[in-house]
């Protein structure tokens, strides 16, 4: 494939990431274009075989940078539940069994908090970015956005485990807030906005 040195690969196929992640890249002033992981198609999903979210989001990132021959972004996210020990955590998508029903995701987790008091239902958004280039280079940063989960779904906005995810300081959940309300906040925010000087110095 023809190397462009401004390109930088987003890998995901997740429109509603790439739209999210092009908005905080972009507003740090990146000179590079932002593409998703649909603009290579070829390109085989990666199997999510890692451990934790950093590693899961190194497995993504180093897939594209060799399969491109370009600089490539990607994270790993989801959401960590104090009394399930920290889980959905890297299961969040896949909690219910199929990967990224959302609405089965939030049943199963909301039946399974159904009994759990207000005051023991504290739950963090967690994110790992990381940045690989193609000379096997890597970087990652992380992001939480703490919060509690509320007893059912609020909000229209936003996907996955947002409409149950209320940050702390705020009435809203995450799925009620505006993109630039959400992006300011978010764990996905933080850990990219972390990215950005890193991007910087190692892309120019």
């Amino acid at each position: 494939m023809t190397s462009t040195p401004s390109r930088l690969i987003l890998a995901t196929r997740n429109a509603g990431k790439v739209t999210e992640l092009r908005a905080i890249l972009s507003e740090a002033g990146l000179p590079h274009e932002l593409v998703g992981a649909d603009a290579y198609p070829e390109i085989p999903d990666v199997k999510e075989t890692g451990v934790t979210f950093a590693e899961n989001a190194l497995l993504k990132a180093h897939a594209l940078a060799r399969a491109t021959g370009l600089p490539a972004v990607a994270d790993d996210s989801g959401l960590c539940v104090d009394v399930l020990g920290g889980a959905p955590g890297i299961f969040s998508a896949r909690w219910a069994g199929a990967h990224g029903d959302d609405a089965a995701n939030l049943a199963l987790l909301l039946a399974q908090l159904s009994d759990i008091s207000p005051e023991h239902r504290g739950a963090h958004f967690f994110c790992a970015a990381a940045l690989a280039l193609p000379d096997g280079t890597e970087r990652v940063v992380e992001g939480r956005l703490l919060g509690t989960l509320r007893e059912a779904p609020a909000g229209t906005r936003g996907f996955g485990y947002d409409p149950v995810l209320q940050p702390l300081g705020e009435s809203r959940t995450c799925a009620e807030l505006s993109a630039d309300e959400k992006n300011a906040i978010s764990h996905r925010g933080k850990a990219f906005r972390a990215l950005v000087p890193v991007v910087r110095e190692l892309l120019g």
